[in-house]
């Protein structure tokens, strides 16, 4: 925190630059075998008091000087090797790293994803799906065969066909169909018809999420393209949005391996405890502890955790969306057994302005930032006239084979190497470059074809290079990228070099400390003070006898001990301090003499003081202890000061008068 601190201090004093034009152009100064024109001065005077408001404006030749400080510290930095050391480089590109974001975001994209997202937030979806599998990374003609598969589908549905009987018939997704138990392994369980139950936005991924919710209540979706494949989507309902619900049940469990828990028994006895539940559900509690299964939630009478509607089974939220508070449902069936549910409350969503944060850390984490980073890089491609050569792209993915999948590719002896994939303004990226990138990112994928891996490693290719050859010019193609960047250079060598010869110099040196003290501890004077006991209460019945400690002249310490043990003195304070003048108005307005005695009532607070002067000191010299911080800063100052006197010999300072002249009389208009 402190390096931050200060290198936002000196980041104001970095140089901005200014258009190089005519006299602006010509050298003002040099400083050793560097030469610094008017221009690069006047950015720096310009920065801190042209531009905005300023709080300390200070003349040319005063900035002359600091401009000169500030550029023999930069020298001597360099000098130094400072600038190439590893910890100076790693720290400085963790900083561009950061400065470099903006000009790889889109805010109107993610603006939109986050508004997006907030109106889909308000409603919970009810609906079934049908997949047909397809990799994400398949070819085309795999992807259209998956794709027609799918609209063949659908066309069977839009001509009458149940929805879910077709699920259960056609679809990749094995939840539709009922599973057989298998002993040790896998409980019998029915499949749920492509039914998925009710979900909200970020429960599902993105294109799904936006499939159902571009879908109207009761209608079938055209085919959807997900990393899973095609999904043909129903939608069952959309309804007003729950958000976070409380609610609590009563359960029976059901197992037809038991007798006495087969669905028939469990049913009437699950009817029956409904009928003890007064109509107003008073004796609730007396009935959740008599009968509920689930003894995790006995103690609070039912209550589960608190779940969204994605999180619990289809069934809960079908009833309680028919519920109104602390309302409770008849008996209703689930994969687990009976249950008779209690509605307590749900949350909603929230105004816009309270969600909005947090649904943009949602979106940032979600694969919906994926869309606003195609903006971008769509925008990339664009600005740096992105041409790519298809046809030696194809021809090259097509020698492409096994070894590939194998992770240990090896390239075809009839491949030109040498020829370009596509280009970025004028600069070619060659075959040669992309199996430079498949050496480097190739792993074993035994499920897909050489030619769709090759594919799929080519898009992020293609991908990586633009952003990557983006930053590499951002310093050429943003000038106030360039210039903040440098800022931030000259501003962590500063910082680094004046710890190094500055300032933990002067915390080290205990010896020059205490020398600079010796010196000058006459600057550092206490004036006339008096030594007090102050003794605070809010109780006016304890004033008395407080009063007859101090006539009684014992110490804060004797005070204290002697409350220390009695409740009564509760809340009472004792302590010993110094008072200058002007430090305390109470001890101002009297007085001073070793035992004066004040009482004092505040009007704010009703807390009641007394004070018992002890002892009057005549001025004298502050401890090295009290002043030691000061001391510090000030040894630190003349060590600085001493320094730059140094660097000025190492590296002489001359100024061109005439110029700096053009540099006066242009702030002077």
């Amino acid at each position: 925190m402190k390096k931050l601190r200060v290198l936002a201090l000196m980041l104001a004093m970095m140089p901005a630059i200014v258009s190089a034009q005519g006299w602006k152009s010509e050298t003002m100064m040099t400083i050793g075998d560097k030469q610094i024109t008017a221009g690069e001065f006047m950015g720096i005077y310009e920065k801190n008091n042209v531009n905005g408001e300023v709080l300390d404006k200070k003349s040319v030749d005063e900035y002359l000087d600091l401009f000169t400080t500030f550029k023999l510290k930069v020298i001597e930095a360099q000098n130094q090797g400072m600038d190439t050391a590893a910890k100076f480089v790693k720290e400085l590109n963790g900083y561009r790293k950061q400065l470099a974001k903006p000009y790889f975001s889109n805010d109107e994209a993610t603006e939109y994803l986050v508004e997006e997202a907030y109106e889909r937030m308000k409603w919970d979806i009810s609906a079934s799906h049908i997949l047909i599998k397809c990799d994400e990374h398949a070819v085309p003609a795999d992807t259209l065969k998956a794709y027609n598969k799918a609209m063949k589908i659908r066309e069977r549905i839009m001509k009458g066909e149940d929805f879910n009987d077709v699920a259960v018939e056609v679809s990749d997704d094995p939840s539709a169909r009922d599973h057989k138990e298998i002993p040790g392994k896998q409980r019998a369980y029915k499949g749920n018809r492509g039914y998925l139950g009710y979900f909200s936005a970020f429960d599902m991924v993105y294109p799904f999420e936006t499939g159902a919710y571009n879908t109207k209540e009761g209608e079938i979706s055209m085919p959807v393209r997900s990393s899973f494949g095609y999904h043909i989507i129903k939608v069952d309902s959309k309804t007003p949005a729950f958000g976070t619900i409380k609610a609590a049940h009563i359960f029976l469990s059901v197992d037809e391996n038991d007798p006495a828990k087969a669905d028939s028994i469990v049913k009437e006895k699950i009817n029956n405890i409904y009928n003890e539940i007064d109509k107003d559900g008073k004796n609730w509690h007396v009935i959740v502890r008599k009968y509920t299964d689930d003894r995790g939630t006995v103690a609070n009478n039912g209550l589960l955790t608190p779940f969204r509607v994605s999180q619990i089974v289809p069934e809960f939220i079908e009833t309680l969306k028919g519920l109104k508070e602390n309302e409770i449902s008849k008996p209703i069936k689930t994969n687990y057994g009976y249950h008779i549910v209690r509605y307590v409350s749900s949350s909603g969503i929230d105004n816009f302005d309270n969600e909005k944060e947090n649904i943009k850390k949602r979106v940032e984490k979600d694969m919906r930032a994926n869309v606003s980073d195609e903006v971008v890089l769509k925008r990339l491609r664009k600005e740096n006239k992105f041409k790519e050569y298809v046809k030696v792209k194809d021809k090259f993915i097509a020698t492409v084979d096994s070894t590939l999948n194998d992770g240990a590719f090896v390239v075809s002896n009839t491949v030109d190497v040498n020829k370009a994939l596509f280009r970025l303004n004028k600069d070619n990226f060659t075959i040669q470059d992309f199996i430079g990138y498949i050496e480097k990112n190739q792993k074993q994928e035994p499920f897909l074809s050489p030619e769709a891996y090759a594919y799929t490693l080519y898009d992020r290719f293609v991908r990586e290079t633009v952003f990557a050859y983006e930053d590499s010019h951002l310093e050429t193609k943003y000038p106030e990228f360039d210039i903040l960047v440098k800022e931030y250079h000259d501003g962590i060598l500063l910082f680094d070099l004046m710890e190094k010869e500055v300032w933990n110099k002067a915390t080290k040196d205990t010896a020059g400390l205490n020398n600079y003290y010796e010196k000058h501890k006459s600057e550092y004077m206490w004036g006339e003070r008096v030594k007090t006991v102050v003794v605070t209460t809010t109780k006016p019945e304890l004033v008395d006898t407080l009063n007859y400690f101090l006539d009684e002249r014992l110490t804060a310490d004797s005070i204290r001990s002697i409350i220390k043990s009695d409740k009564n003195f509760s809340g009472v304070s004792v302590k010993t301090t110094f008072f200058q003048r002007g430090d305390n108005e109470d001890i101002d307005a009297v007085e001073w003499f070793p035992t004066t005695q004040i009482q004092v009532s505040s009007t704010v607070d009703k807390t009641i003081y007394l004070y018992k002067m002890l002892e009057i000191r005549q001025p004298e010299p502050k401890t090295f202890k009290e002043v030691r911080g000061i001391i510090t800063s000030a040894y630190q100052a003349q060590l600085e000061q001493n320094w730059i006197n140094e660097l000025k010999v190492k590296y002489p300072v001359a100024v061109n008068e005439t110029v700096l002249n053009k540099v006066r009389g242009y702030y002077d208009k």
